[in-house]
């Protein structure tokens, strides 16, 4: 597929969620949850420590999102991205998308031997979806 289908499928997507959600709005983390919101996505933010972001229930890991959940954006650090994308694959999640500076050749590896739609070469959520500042 080329990046353009696999951007498609991504946000083909019923649900969303963001792993390394944050409550800080100049942080990446809450800037794509903001960016799911605006475009009326249903989205779930993944932060262990934050109950609530942006007024929605955080999960503490992504073992814990819904189940109609298949699709997540990642914006942690490569060594923790390539732990997400371990836990992502074992829960059956389809896509994912490793913002730019959270991918790693690890990672990327590991989705693409599980078959996973993978989203890592620096397109950026927000580009794509067309973020804006409140």
């Amino acid at each position: 597929m080329t990046v353009s289908e696999r951007i498609e499928t991504f946000l083909a997507a019923d649900a969303f969620g963001v792993v390394g959600a944050s409550s800080k709005p100049h942080k990446y983390g809450n800037k794509v949850l903001r960016c799911y919101q605006q475009n009326q996505h249903a989205v779930v933010p993944v932060n262990p420590v934050e109950k609530v972001i942006e007024g929605l229930d955080c999960v503490a890991s992504v073992n814990e999102l819904p189940a109609h959940v298949n699709s997540i954006s990642i914006i942690t650090p490569p060594q923790v991205t390539e732990k997400v994308v371990i836990s992502a694959i074992t829960k059956g999640i389809k896509n994912i998308w490793m913002q730019p500076g959270a991918e790693s050749p690890q990672a990327v590896a590991t989705c693409e031997a599980a078959g996973v739609n993978v989203i890592a070469d620096g397109s950026c959520v927000l580009v794509v979806m067309g973020y804006r500042e409140h």
